[in-house]
């Protein structure tokens, strides 16, 4: 039985919110979830030390520390996913959560449906973690050889420059996570391009021509407007 159990992804919820924290409780426990809960940032930080869960979803309006603080922590050791769900929903907001750590946000109120799907790709996101970096990135039908710098979708390569190759692979290798405009800029033209967001655009523009069956309508390159881009992970 304890093996079976351990099989079972096990989720923190770090919330201050009791109803958000009954709402939750009850609702990924329905879905198969072990489920853990701080109503602290210290206390949340001392649980993911010792428990070490698949997930922590996160509030920012914790009463101790303001859940950046707590982002910044927790990724001081450990790369567990972090989703946060928080009522502060503008745009810098976002971004300085992601820009500190965190996979993915959520701005309350949220649907259980959305927040599962976020908890997936997450739970997807660990899996690569326990496999290390593999020679071989499959995502939304494309298929990145990274050994040999080849990128194919139904077994017809697709030509991509250097650096549209290195967004892409970026990008992959976080499939489902917001990678946000300043950190890609640093990742693919370094620290002194943070602020030329135009590069993305152009090369973003560029990608899609290539890589979307319908540029125009992108589905696999999305853009999360002002905040960056995403990968669309297919599962």
């Amino acid at each position: 039985m304890t093996g079976v159990m351990a099989d079972v992804p096990l989720l923190l919820l770090i919330e201050d919110d009791l109803q958000m924290r009954r709402f939750l409780r009850a609702s990924l426990h329905t879905e198969g979830f072990r489920f853990m809960e701080a109503e602290t940032g210290e206390q949340g930080i001392e649980l993911a030390r010792s428990h070490t869960p698949d997930v922590i979803l996160l509030d920012l309006g914790l009463p101790d520390l303001d859940g950046i603080q707590v982002t910044e922590r927790l990724r001081g050791w450990t790369r567990i996913p972090i989703i946060v769900i928080s009522a502060r929903g503008r745009e810098a907001d976002k971004v300085e959560a992601l820009d500190a750590g965190a996979d993915d946000y959520l701005t309350k109120p949220f649907g259980v449906s959305e927040l599962l799907a976020r908890i997936r790709v997450a739970l997807r996101h660990t899996e690569g973690f326990a496999s290390g970096d593999e020679p071989i990135l499959e995502v939304g039908g494309l298929r990145m050889d990274l050994d040999r710098h080849q990128v194919t979708r139904e077994e017809r390569e697709i030509r991509l420059t250097p650096i549209e190759y290195k967004l892409l692979t970026l990008l992959a290798r976080h499939a489902g996570k917001v990678l946000t405009h300043r950190h890609l800029l640093k990742e693919i033209w370094g620290p002194a391009a943070t602020e030329q967001t135009h590069y993305l655009r152009v090369y973003m523009a560029q990608l899609r021509r290539k890589i979307e069956k319908d540029p125009a309508r992108p589905h696999l390159l999305v853009t999360e407007p002002g905040v960056g881009y995403r990968l669309h992970d297919e599962g």
